[in-house]
């Protein structure tokens, strides 16, 4: 495939943070399809097939968690970026990596890690990513993390633009190695933050409909939805409606993404950018929702708040699993002993002491919080269904 001037290049990346030695051995690899590979291989990131989303520690086979909305988003940020001519290597690789500083518990163990975070910097999910890929893991024997490339950590320091105020997880990554934090990142980085957004929108809908917090006839409720639903049901005349909720999520992400790429190439044109270093200092978003569809995303995001994310069952046990991931966090700051030895902090610094047990809890899974749970402190007793 033929890149655009619009496109990163990995023959002109700022290069990585550590020296590396070229090894032929190691295959014909440019420098993004590196860093997909080294995201892929990590354990971090096999630990997102045991990290949730809405539900959590979900009983149900079939909903998503976070590895399987991570390959979601790859999948359309892919198809975006040959659409438009950009590095799919590295679109592939901020898809990725986006969700991999998340803790157990979706949103909920997040709120639950800040606010037990609080007196020693809080906690950002996104900021840990990159505590996660420049320290914490650490497989190769000369230097920490995964040494990515300058356009793959920048990527995912801004993927939702400039950061004026970094947390203090982002500074510290940020130190030594500037991400040009204060400009707007490559389109690549711009796609894989609205592939994210068309995926969660869609499988929220698929999840809610599969777990029952919600009908059909409820979600008529979005213009945006019920008039792809009016053409699907057109289309497949008495078929079983029950059939058509998965043809229903397909029409919805094609539209979603024909729209992002109609309204990319306008701002584009309109703003005269022709080449990729121009994209940094355009002073705006290039990749994203049309304003028509922008309004009718935000009345589905509505719809979901108040259906799925705020509804009874779901709230039920995301305020258990937020106890569960507070308490955990002061029985280790009670007595840091009780971490593993190798992630003990050998220091008395309070605020070191706190990053050290956020940077454990928040690597667990799901099931790893609720069985350490249950070994310090006693049962998680989590509601049952999700």
């Amino acid at each position: 495939m033929t890149l655009s001037a619009l496109a990163s290049d990995p023959a002109t990346s700022k290069g990585r943070r550590h020296r590396e030695e070229e090894r032929s051995t190691r295959g014909p690899r440019d420098a993004f399809q590196r860093d997909r590979d080294r995201i892929i291989h990590s354990i971090p990131f096999r630990r997102l097939r045991h990290k949730t989303q809405v539900f959590v520690a979900p009983d149900g086979d079939h909903f998503r968690v976070r590895l399987t909305h991570s390959l979601e988003v790859a999948q359309i940020g892919r198809t975006m970026a040959r659409a438009l001519g950009l590095n799919e290597d590295l679109t592939e690789a901020l898809c990725l990596a986006h969700d991999i500083g998340h803790p157990p518990f979706g949103h909920a163990g997040e709120e639950a890690l800040e606010a037990a975070m609080a007196g020693v910097g809080g906690f950002d999910h996104n900021a840990h990513t990159l505590r996660l890929l420049t320290l914490l893991e650490s497989p190769y024997p000369l230097f920490d993390g995964l040494n990515l490339s300058w356009e793959t950590l920048e990527g995912l320091a801004k993927h939702n633009g400039p950061v004026v105020n970094p947390p203090w997880a982002l500074a510290d990554a940020n130190d030594g190695f500037d991400l040009a934090l204060g400009s707007w990142p490559s389109l690549e980085a711009q796609v894989a933050a609205i592939a994210d957004d068309i995926a969660y929108d869609n499988h929220d809908i698929d999840d809610g409909l599969r777990a029952g917090l919600f009908s059909l006839d409820q979600l008529q409720a979005v213009p945006m939805v019920v008039a792809r639903w009016d053409k699907v049901r057109a289309r497949f005349a008495g078929v079983d409606q029950r059939r058509l909720v998965a043809e229903l999520i397909r029409d919805q992400i094609g539209m979603m993404v024909i729209d992002v790429l109609a309204e990319t190439r306008r701002r584009l044109g309109e703003a005269g950018i022709d080449r990729a270093d121009a994209v940094r200092v355009a002073g705006r978003a290039l990749v994203g929702f049309s304003e028509e569809l922008r309004g009718a995303e935000r009345a589905l995001k509505a719809f979901l708040h108040a259906h799925m994310y705020d509804a009874a069952p779901v709230k039920a046990v995301k305020d258990r699993a937020q106890h569960v991931l507070s308490a955990l966090f002061a029985s280790y700051r009670d007595d840091p002993r009780r971490l593993p030895p190798e992630w003990r902090p050998q220091t008395d610094d309070p605020v070191l002491v706190g990053r050290a047990i956020g940077d454990f809890v928040a690597g667990m899974t799901d099931r790893y919080a609720i069985r350490r749970h249950e070994e310090l402190i006693g049962p998680a007793e989590l509601p049952e269904g999700f």
